[in-house]
């Protein structure tokens, strides 16, 4: 019986039909390991609106980089932001309701998917403004950072601001009944008038005809007893002194985290609110804030704010951190021109100074030699001024606290590089220490510093008023 033949497949000849059908499925095959699988798409991971007078910031955080294009809208004013590589998630709608209706900037805004991997945001405006828009890259505890700076088209005037809400006084007023009337002024009293006791008028005359006819007066001429004229005092009038305070770190910093949660941010605002009312309870003082709510201002504004409303001092208010707990204490610093004065005090300056990375300034408009031209600029008087003041106030603060140096120290800190103002930085306590945390968060310990930083500055003007200033431009 004949053995049934196998089956064999037949021969891949060059052109065959089967041939073709296999290199088409192992050229598939292939392409799916060597091709990676298609990106998924940048995810949001955060959303945050942070009004401020000067300006409105709106921060998108997310996993990865993103590309952005935008552009105005006038009549009415609009602003147009696609973003590329994105889906719209739940995340990102409830943009619609971080914008609060006193915002100064922001009416409301749109989100919506535009087309297939980009988002559109439209911000309708309440007034023409001029946009920065850029990115972070991570840092600190933050991912990708895309941030929207909406200014205003004309930069907000801080003495104009002031004078509308009642906080400046716009003339400045003789200091003499004012000083006399309510001892607690920073500044010194103006000396009493002089008085001089002078001859009769008579007798004067009488003496000066005869000395013409060249006969003596009959007489010597004696002052006439209880006749005295006042001499006009001087016309001293003493100024306005204006006080900057810094309130340290604000919106997307938070500044030093205590173990309870306290956060630096909001501890040193509400100290200066305090400080604040005590040194406007002064006569012929008047005081700026920095900032006064929640919002970041880069460090260079800061000090652009001072020198704008020709501050005579400017204190800077923060809450020490260190990486171990049981660092404790107050310190008081200034500016150097040669180097910190310990390692301590160049590491906290070094980490202050990172605050525009953390908070977001945008570093394609920032004058990037401002801070090296201050520094220059900075002289001996003005530091040496800062080292007066700085001792006054530590003194002061010893009183309600243990101080971490006795002396007044050193360190290149930005906010104080302004080279014309009497610049201090005043450490309030170790907030990463939990009982020093657990003292900044009390209110009465609050207030105490707050009055010891007032009696320090009423003791620096009274022993160094300022002088004259003409109006800068």
């Amino acid at each position: 019986m004949p053995r049934p033949s196998r089956l064999r497949p037949a021969p891949l000849t060059p052109g065959s039909p089967h041939r073709r059908t296999l290199l088409k499925a192992g050229g598939t095959l292939l392409l799916s390991v060597l091709t990676p699988l298609p990106a998924s798409a940048t995810q949001i991971m955060a959303v945050r609106v942070w009004p401020a007078p000067d300006y409105t910031r709106v921060t998108l955080e997310n996993d990865s980089a993103l590309k952005t294009t935008h552009f105005l809208v006038p009549d009415p004013p609009r602003l147009v932001v696609d973003i590329d590589g994105l889906v719209l998630n739940n995340t990102l709608k409830s943009l619609v309701a971080k914008v609060e209706p006193n915002d100064p900037y922001i009416k409301q805004v749109r989100v919506g998917q535009n087309r297939p991997n980009v988002v559109r945001l439209v911000f309708d405006l309440k007034e023409e403004i001029k946009p920065e828009v850029f990115t972070l890259a991570p840092v600190a505890g933050y991912q990708h950072r895309l941030v929207f700076d909406l200014y205003p088209l004309k930069p907000v005037d801080p003495i104009a601001a002031m004078i509308r809400k009642g906080e400046w006084t716009t003339d400045d007023t003789p200091a003499a009944a004012a000083s006399s009337a309510n001892p607690a002024s920073p500044l010194p009293a103006t000396p009493p008038a002089q008085t001089e006791v002078v001859p009769d008028a008579i007798a004067k005359l009488e003496s000066e005809m005869s000395a013409l006819n060249g006969t003596p007066p009959s007489q010597p001429v004696q002052p006439t007893p209880g006749r005295q004229v006042a001499r006009a005092p001087a016309q001293k009038v003493v100024r306005m002194v204006t006080i900057a305070l810094d309130p340290g770190h604000g919106g997307e910093d938070p500044g030093a985290i205590g173990a309870t949660g306290a956060r630096e941010k909001d501890i040193v605002l509400a100290v200066a609110k305090r400080l604040k009312a005590k040194l406007e309870q002064l006569p012929n003082t008047r005081v700026m804030l920095t900032r006064d709510g929640d919002y970041f201002v880069p460090l260079g504004q800061r000090v652009q704010k001072a020198r704008q409303v020709q501050a005579d001092l400017f204190v800077s208010i923060h809450a020490d951190a260190w990486i171990s707990p049981t660092a404790r204490g107050s310190s008081v610093f200034v500016l150097s021109e040669k180097g910190a004065s310990s390692s301590a005090a160049r590491w906290l300056a070094n980490d202050q100074n990172k605050a525009d990375l953390i908070g977001g300034a945008n570093a394609a408009v920032q004058d990037k030699v401002l801070a090296s031209v201050l520094f220059d600029l900075s002289t001996t008087a003005q530091i040496n001024d800062s080292l007066k003041v700085g001792k006054a106030v530590l003194k002061e603060i010893g009183g309600i606290n243990r101080l971490h140096k006795a002396a007044v120290e050193q360190a290149g800190f930005a906010v104080l590089k302004a080279p014309d103002i009497p610049s201090i930085l005043v450490e309030t306590a170790f907030i990463s220490n939990p009982d020093e945390e657990a003292k900044l968060r009390d209110d009465g310990y609050q207030n105490q510093l707050a009055d010891a930083i007032t009696k320090g500055i009423k003791r620096y003007f009274a022993d160094n008023p300022p002088m004259a200033k003409s109006r800068q431009t």
